[in-house]
């Protein structure tokens, strides 16, 4: 029955499932119901167009690509499944149900020992962290390991939301708010690496340019929309479409760069109110202490910077599949959603698209490697859910299944790949110990520059 119970809660999809979690999370904090339930419907309203955006670049998007390949005979046989994909079968697997309960309660003793301040209400995304057991899982046959893999999951991914905090508050003006999600948070650290590294050399760390500079360089040529427009048009110029095709294929892509800040106003309409209403009673509750609240990476992709180096990871997500050495596959049922891989590393960059680049050209590689290493175990993940038809083939997908913190944590259980462990982990290492060294640095700062204000104000 509780199975059962579950199984229904989590089909009904982030549209509904999410509303329903914030709605109870407000009235626990003391909201009225009404204003809880017009925030909630707000969210689940914005959720909905950002569904729609996607399912606009899916549907538009994903066909040229497929028709870049076949345009330029691109021989990859392994084709990317995409989160919409994943999901499904994560969901279906034997780790599911108990994740959950596992996932909320490492977030309880994390908060109570003060080793987080994230508040997560995103429930349906923690099948990013079941992900991680359900391939443990299949990799060692240990159920025991499985839950671990899904704790270390948990635990990692809440201290990145609380590592690129400032980020998320500074950059995209979301106080009060963290993303300790998806490929955005856990894809940060390597953002953080290329940056200290390019501060590094001269000439090359005083080359910025940004949506922004674009813009005021060519005024009206420069909109964001012009931009989606002309990436439109090299997209389905790359695809060998026909002129009507590519036309067609522009201002849809055009549209995309208007229509996602727009989406994102609904969500953030219904989460300021919760926001604010969460961080007051949880601050006055446990004695000041600043609280974040834990929502899906999506509320990135509104971002003008975010969305045009989506636009433009779409054709070089392809390309840099073909260079990758060993790597079979094919980028597809991701690329619409391409914004939730680099859009931390966007922040990092403070907007600087060539950093961008080259961070996201990193960052894709690095996925793309690994979605191919996890191959195997992703096509077993789709056979026990059912959802491989007999003869089907293989099964990747960049998000998740080109996860390093899934990687590494199989690899140290398994020793499977002594180099892959020892190039991937001691790069995503590095990263990690840069990311928490510059969030101490941020916290050191705003302490000193808070002293001051105290002092002048004396």
């Amino acid at each position: 029955m509780f199975t059962d119970i579950m199984r229904y809660i989590l089909d009904l999809g982030p549209t509904v499932m999410l509303p329903i979690v914030i709605i109870l999370f407000s009235l626990l904090l003391g909201m009225k119901l009404g204003d809880a339930f017009k925030s909630g419907l707000h969210i689940g309203i914005g959720f909905v167009g950002i569904g729609l955006v996607i399912g606009l670049m899916l549907d538009s998007i994903g066909p040229a690509a497929k028709a870049m390949a076949e345009h330029f005979e691109i021989n990859l046989q392994v084709v990317d499944i995409g989160w919409p994909g994943s999901s499904p079968m994560t969901w279906a697997s034997q780790i599911a149900l108990v994740a959950i309960p596992i996932v909320i309660a490492v977030n309880i003793v994390m908060l109570v020992t003060r080793m987080t301040r994230v508040v997560n209400v995103d429930i349906w995304n923690i099948w990013h962290m079941t992900f991680t057991g359900a391939l443990v899982h299949i990799a060692t046959g240990s159920y025991w390991l499985a839950i671990l893999g899904v704790v270390v999951h948990a635990a990692f991914i809440y201290k990145l939301g609380d590592w690129f905090a400032k980020d998320t508050r500074d950059y995209f003006a979301l106080e009060g708010i963290a993303i300790p999600h998806g490929s955005s948070a856990y894809l940060g650290p390597i953002a953080v690496l290329v940056d200290t590294i390019i501060d590094k050399i001269p000439g090359l760390n005083k080359i910025h340019f940004s949506a922004d500079d674009v813009q005021r360089r060519f005024g009206p040529f420069g909109e964001p929309v012009t931009v989606g427009f002309v990436m439109g048009l090299l997209i389905g110029y790359l695809a060998g479409y026909d002129a009507k095709s590519v036309l067609q294929l522009a201002v849809k892509t055009a549209a995309v760069m208007l229509l996602m800040p727009r989406v994102i106003k609904p969500i953030m309409d219904g989460l300021t109110p919760i926001a604010r209403h969460a961080r007051t009673k949880l601050q006055a509750k446990f004695g000041g202490q600043e609280f974040l609240i834990g929502l899906d990476p999506a509320l990135l992709l509104g971002h003008t910077s975010v969305v045009s180096a989506s636009l433009i990871f779409i054709p070089l997500t392809i390309l840099i599949a073909v260079l990758v050495p060993g790597n079979q596959v094919l980028p597809f049922g991701d690329l619409a959603t391409i914004g939730f891989f680099v859009a931390i590393a966007v922040a990092v960059h403070q907007g600087n698209l060539f950093r961008t680049l080259i961070s996201g050209t990193l960052i894709m590689s690095i996925t793309l490697w690994i979605a191919t290493q996890t191959i195997g175990l992703h096509t077993q993940l789709a056979a026990n859910a059912g959802t491989l038809k007999q003869g089907g083939g293989l099964v990747a997908s960049m998000d998740q299944g080109g996860s390093p913190i899934t990687y590494l944590l199989i690899e140290l259980l398994t020793w499977q790949n002594l180099t892959g462990l020892l190039v991937i982990g001691g790069m995503y290492a590095l990263g990690v110990f840069l990311t928490w060294r510059r969030a101490r640095g941020f916290i050191r700062a705003e302490s000193q520059a808070a002293a001051l204000q105290k002092a002048a104000n004396v």
